[in-house]
């Protein structure tokens, strides 16, 4: 461990201590990190090394690539602190690779895969006309929106679905610990892909009835894993589209990264459906990240690149959300901070 440690202490120091000009050189290269980081990600390099360390041949056989090849690709990584080469030509893993591992409890593998797709790498490519434009780049690269993609493609959706659930997996305890959902009646998941946030907030929540809305498609995938958190019997699974209708009735409206995916009309859409169907007495939570004023370092500002490119959407200021909600007929009330990167912004009807 101290090894590993050592490895990941040693990359950061290193750009910490270069010139402007290097360190500026130091994250162009990022686009090559980024790469090397799907393609191990792939290959599934972490599960092979989950038991002990390998050798570049042992990896190499086990995963069908070429020996000096894989090598160069674990040295570079090794360098940024993922992976660590702890004797000539034999690899182990480090807490950052940690997480590329398939059965890791925050596992960013999924995560990874996605981020480096052709499908997607494509996209992140053409930022350029995103940002002359204003346009989301999927659209110009594919010929139609992200989710239109996905309903089409199968394969990359199902890459899209687990990643989600991944991710939302790691931040379900932050939010259940900063928010009290146990007021609430019945609480609608809207857009809640296969059920992980809302199987943590029923669980932790035991008189709480829940709605699971989503496209069919996505809906699919949930039954296992709401059966799986022991919540399957008080959960009610609602498919449609939210530009539509959303179901009626409930006392908490909760959408995690939703609004962040719209632009501000369709965002309005979304909310003024909500609007006809809450109780008079209930609640919006929007679990979103809350952009800060400032040049301190903050994933939202990164994941707002992601946004502009890909369904065109937005990561917005608390303002840019009180805003936003006025327009549809709420008042935001308050921000609550969790643990991880996102906040719960809540709203009620005005």
């Amino acid at each position: 461990m101290d090894t590993q440690n050592n490895s990941l202490a040693a990359a950061t120091t290193f750009v910490q201590q270069m010139p402007p000009e290097a360190a500026l050189m130091q994250m162009t290269m990022g686009v090559f990190v980024a790469q090397a980081i799907y393609v191990a990600a792939k290959l599934g390099v972490a599960d092979h090394l989950a038991g002990k360390p390998q050798s570049i041949a042992a990896l190499a056989a086990a995963t069908g690539t070429h020996e000096r090849s894989l090598y160069r690709l674990l040295r570079a990584l090794a360098s940024e602190g993922v992976f660590a080469e702890i004797a000539p030509k034999v690899f182990s893993l480090t807490p950052l690779a940690e997480p590329l591992r398939r059965d890791a409890p925050n596992s960013l593998r999924d995560a990874a895969i996605f981020m480096g797709e052709g499908w997607h790498w494509s996209v992140c490519g053409d930022m350029s006309y995103s940002v002359q434009t204003g346009k989301p780049a999927w659209g110009h690269v594919h010929g139609m929106e992200v989710f239109d993609y996905f309903q089409q493609n199968p394969e990359p959706s199902e890459i899209f679905n687990r990643t989600m659930t991944n991710l939302t997996r790691q931040v379900v305890p932050a939010i259940v610990e900063a928010y009290d959902f146990s007021g609430f009646r019945k609480l609608v998941d809207i857009a809640g892909g296969h059920g992980i946030l809302l199987a943590g907030v029923l669980g932790a929540n035991p008189g709480v009835q829940g709605v699971l809305f989503d496209l069919p498609h996505v809906t699919e995938g949930a039954n296992q894993l709401l059966k799986d958190g022991g919540v399957a019997e008080r959960v009610e699974i609602s498919v449609g589209d939210f530009f539509e209708s959303v179901p009626a009735g409930a006392d908490a409206y909760m959408m995690k990264h939703i609004i962040h995916d719209w632009d501000d009309e369709r965002s309005f859409k979304i909310f003024r459906n909500i609007h006809r169907a809450i109780a008079a007495d209930g609640k919006v939570l929007l679990i979103e990240t809350v952009i800060p004023a400032g040049n301190e370092p903050h994933l939202g500002k990164l994941v707002d690149l992601e946004m502009l490119v890909s369904p065109g959407g937005v990561e917005r200021t608390e303002e840019e959300f009180r805003e936003l909600l006025a327009q549809a007929g709420f008042r935001l009330t308050r921000v609550v901070p969790t643990k991880s990167h996102l906040s719960i912004v809540e709203a009620v009807k005005a």
